[in-house]
């Protein structure tokens, strides 16, 4: 099991390669890790783009902060169902980064098989229905396709995703980023071009 502060330090890393790319805008977004029978999660008003070490509070699985008067994400009940859902995620991004975040806005899911490497990672990514930050209710409408997909959409919000480490769900973050912006601009030339379904399940065949 990885050290809190080494756990910390990974955190500000890969939110720091986020703030660097465009995709965590001010003071958008959050960022946890599971850390033993806890969560490590951003606190409430922090950049993810500029995180130090105080910038973050150990939670449990019913988002109460363990012996720290730090008030956590206001998406922390969000964390906490991904991870209660998903023995195989440890760490989750969620952003606002801009062409991710116009899928959301326009209320389109990237549900079509247009590249070959996003059917590969993803299959598709869901949009859930739109629910007040912070509230009970998002939770609700975007959990439910944690057991099935690690990557969503979240309808006039952002983008969520987990994976095992840091690394893969922010390299996936950086994959679907790049998708819708390259969905966005084939559109513009006159339209994406997808794939079959035989072409569509040779891909599968290889994961």
């Amino acid at each position: 099991m990885i050290e809190l502060n080494n756990l910390k330090e990974e955190l500000i890393e890969y939110g720091r390669l986020c703030g660097l790319k465009g995709y965590t805008p001010g003071v958008s977004g959050n960022i946890s890790a599971r850390y033993k029978d806890k969560i490590l999660i951003t606190t409430s008003g922090s950049a993810n783009g500029y995180l130090s070490k105080d910038d973050f509070v150990l939670i449990g699985f019913d988002g109460k902060p363990i012996n720290s008067d730090k008030k956590p994400s206001s998406e922390k009940m969000l964390h906490c169902e991904f991870y209660k859902q998903r023995n195989d995620v440890d760490y989750i991004l969620h952003v606002h980064s801009p062409y991710l975040s116009a899928f959301a806005s326009a209320n389109i899911a990237l549900d079509e098989p247009y590249m070959a490497e996003n059917v590969f990672y993803f299959g598709k990514i869901p949009l859930a229905q739109y629910g007040l930050p912070s509230s009970k209710d998002l939770v609700e409408k975007t959990s439910k396709y944690f057991g099935e997909y690690k990557a969503v959409l979240m309808a006039n919000h952002g983008f969520i995703i987990g994976d095992k480490s840091i690394r893969d769900a922010y390299l996936k973050l950086e994959l679907a980023e790049t998708y819708a912006q390259t969905v966005i601009n084939a559109k513009i030339l006159g339209g994406a071009i997808a794939l079959n379904d035989f072409q569509v399940n040779e891909i599968y065949s290889l994961r």
